[in-house]
């Protein structure tokens, strides 16, 4: 029987919640290398609720050091808004103090591998997800416009850096298919532990919005279905109804039953918590919404010959391998491209831009 730890905590005194997660669902982190994923859809202050409170990274950083020694990274592929911007919104958000140090821009190193090709044949995957012998996952309690909420098995897709995650939106099409494919990126590597950020939760239409809810509790669990089911039903959304979580149970990844979820605390629902308008169709049939992912998805780098040198800096630290060199300047692999970043990021002459 899955268990879902439900805990009281603010964020002065969230190390205490934090700490009993790690008695509740132990791990075995001496001499590991331990991938700690916050979720950072954008840059933003900590006071708005977009991402998980650096006080709560701040705990978890904490807790595995203390459990050492351990090699730790922090890391998160930004949302929409932020590609290209990691150290930004890490610095912005407060996270990348709370890192203590630890924090890599995972979207730099990447590798493919195969995916479920009724979406597409292989996505690229930031390496440490693959290299981490642990992964901890801190989602935060929200909704959210396409999957109604984002929880735990939603955090995963941050785990795809660059723009392949707008294209994966725009190649899903719908609510429901957008659902299944989340499955799939999360089944890609399924994190060990998973800590929810519910001090300070987000309800209407997320999961960038100012609606914020004061919750005041810290969830954990070890298994994400049993912990998203738990998160529905405390916004009043019958987890059978949604696609994510049937897929999956279907997948046999657990179950979102309530007779299968042993609850350690105490589990009220949200009295008069607001979902999404329209549970993912107010984005999946936004013209603004859908221009914006095709922008992102047909962005490509492009270096200027004034100012390009020919150095291929670029070529070199491009994770996709997308980059060649031309005549005199680098030419790109418009199929290959991931749209990361990395070569703007690293060229010494500020050649590089996005068109």
């Amino acid at each position: 029987m899955a268990k879902v730890m439900v805990h009281p905590a603010a964020y002065k005194n969230v190390h205490k919640a934090v700490v009993r997660a790690f008695e509740l669902f132990t791990l075995k982190l001496k001499g590991k290398k331990v991938f700690i994923k916050p979720n950072v859809l954008r840059a933003s202050e900590p006071e708005e609720g977009i991402v998980t409170h650096p006080a709560v990274l701040r705990a978890v950083v904490d807790q595995v050091e203390s459990m050492g020694p351990v090699s730790i990274v922090v890391g998160d592929n930004p949302g929409l808004f932020s590609y290209g911007a990691n150290e930004e919104a890490f610095k912005r958000t407060g996270l990348m103090e709370a890192s203590k140090g630890y924090y890599q821009n995972i979207g730099n190193d990447s590798q493919q591998v195969g995916f479920n090709p009724d979406f597409i044949p292989s996505v690229s995957l930031s390496r440490i997800v693959l290299d981490a012998d642990i992964i901890i996952s801190l989602p935060k309690f929200k909704t959210h416009g396409l999957t109604v909420m984002t929880g735990a098995i939603k955090n995963s897709y941050g785990f795809l850096p660059g723009a392949q995650k707008a294209r994966l939106h725009k190649i899903a099409g719908s609510p429901e298919r957008f659902h299944e494919m989340i499955v799939d990126v999360f089944r890609l590597r399924v994190p060990d532990l998973f800590i929810v950020d519910a001090v300070v939760g987000m309800e209407g239409n997320g999961p960038a919005c100012s609606d914020l809810r004061e919750i005041g509790l810290i969830l954990a669990s070890d298994n994400a279905v049993a912990l998203d089911a738990v998160i529905a039903s405390m916004m009043g959304c019958d987890p059978g109804k949604l696609r994510f979580l049937q897929k999956a149970k279907e997948a046999g990844l657990g179950d979102y039953g309530h007779s299968g979820i042993e609850i350690i605390g105490r589990l009220k629902r949200l009295r008069g918590f607001k979902l999404p308008p329209l549970s993912g169709e107010a984005i999946s049939r936004n013209e603004d919404a859908q221009a914006r992912l095709h922008s992102k998805t047909i962005m490509r780098p492009q270096a200027d010959p004034d100012l390009c040198t020919g150095c291929g800096s670029c070529i070199a630290q491009c994770p996709a391998s997308a980059l060649s060199m031309g005549d005199r300047i680098p030419q790109v692999d418009q199929d290959k491209c991931i749209v990361c970043f990395c070569c703007q990021e690293v060229c010494p002459a500020k050649a590089i831009s996005l068109k």
